[in-house]
């Protein structure tokens, strides 16, 4: 029996190629389905294009922002539901069948739980605040593997071209068409961010860049904020 839906993936990617092979080769059962995977490039200088290809059903170049890539992804997309992935994260085996039930409720949009990969216990107690905040809040996160349903998307105009807290933003607009469908079975998303940069540092930059954004403060200002303790903590 054909699923009862069409369902775009959508991938946005920059200087990927070391992981990007792994992450579509993920997505091919999904495929198999009839369903389709669109990889959003960013620009990248490496092979990412090169070795996305045969795995994906099309390669979209766009200018670089993970808003705007996943806004080209919508624009080419033909499913009725999209899904935008993180390159670094994985869906559980059966997403199918949770989006199967997706389509016969309410909802407008939905997301998944996550959580990070690796053994460290303080791994799984940070997904946990981040699926209990999510379920209190109605606010998603990019790694959490958001989901809307077409119609809601071009309704609200998709993400806003901004350079942080994207997901964020959109969860915010989403929220006021429904709450989100949230899917209790996690997504995998890699820990090698947190496991660079420190598990307490990165949650406490977090942290600072939301709360700085609740109190209005512009996403430029934030993603310099960012792109500032990255490079500090790579030191």
């Amino acid at each position: 029996m054909p699923d009862p839906f069409s369902l775009s993936v959508i991938v946005p990617v920059w200087m990927e190629a070391a992981g990007v092979t792994d992450t579509l080769r993920a997505l091919q059962p999904i495929r198999a389905r009839g369903h389709e995977v669109i990889v959003v490039d960013g620009g990248s200088s490496d092979r990412t294009v090169e070795l996305a290809r045969p795995l994906c059903d099309r390669v979209v170049v766009s200018e670089k922002g993970r808003a705007v890539q996943m806004n080209a992804g919508a624009a080419a997309a033909k499913g009725d539901l999209l899904l935008f992935l993180h390159a670094d994260t994985r869906l559980p085996d059966n997403t199918l069948e949770h989006f199967a039930d997706f389509v016969r409720s309410r909802h407008a949009w939905g997301r998944f739980d996550v959580r990070l990969s690796g053994e460290r216990p303080l791994f799984r107690v940070i997904g946990w605040f981040m699926n209990q905040r999510s379920r209190l809040t109605g606010i998603c996160t990019g790694d959490q593997a958001m989901f809307v349903r077409r119609d809601a998307f071009e309704a609200l105009g998709g993400f806003h071209p901004m350079p942080l807290m994207e997901d964020v933003e959109f969860s915010r607009r989403l929220c006021l068409v429904s709450r989100p469908f949230c899917i209790n079975e996690p997504v995998v998303t890699d820990s090698r961010r947190w496991q660079k940069h420190g598990a307490w540092r990165t949650i406490l930059l977090m942290w600072q860049l939301r709360w700085r954004y609740w109190r209005g403060e512009s996403p430029e200002s934030l993603a310099q904020t960012y792109r500032s303790d990255v490079r500090n903590a790579s030191k």
